[in-house]
C-alpha cells in the first residue's frame, strides 16, 4: 500500500485516510525536500563519484592489475 503524505509542524500528515492501526510498521520515502541541499540519488552516489578523489594516485601497476589483483594482492592463479 502507498500513502502520500507531508509534514506539518513537523509531524506526518497523511493526505487521504488509512487504516493503520498503533504498531503498524511504515517505511518513509523523501520524495522532495524543500531545502537547499543536494541530495543522493535513491542508489546514492555511484562507486566513481565515492572513489574519484583516490583514483589514479597509485602509479606503476602491472597492466594486468585490475583483472588479477587476486594474484598480486593474495597469490592467487592468474587469471
Amino acid at each position: 500500500m502507498t500513502v502520500n503524505g507531508h509534514i506539518e509542524n513537523g509531524k506526518i500528515v497523511l493526505d487521504e485516510f488509512a487504516p493503520l492501526v498503533n504498531g503498524t510498521k511504515v517505511r518513509i520515502e523523501l520524495l522532495a525536500s524543500n531545502s537547499d541541499e543536494a541530495t543522493d540519488t535513491e542508489d546514492g552516489p555511484t562507486l566513481y563519484d565515492q572513489f574519484k578523489p583516490i583514483i589514479g594516485i597509485v602509479k606503476d601497476l602491472p597492466p594486468d592489475f585490475a583483472r588479477n589483483h587476486d594474484h598480486y594482492l593474495h597469490g592467487q592463479p592468474k587469471k
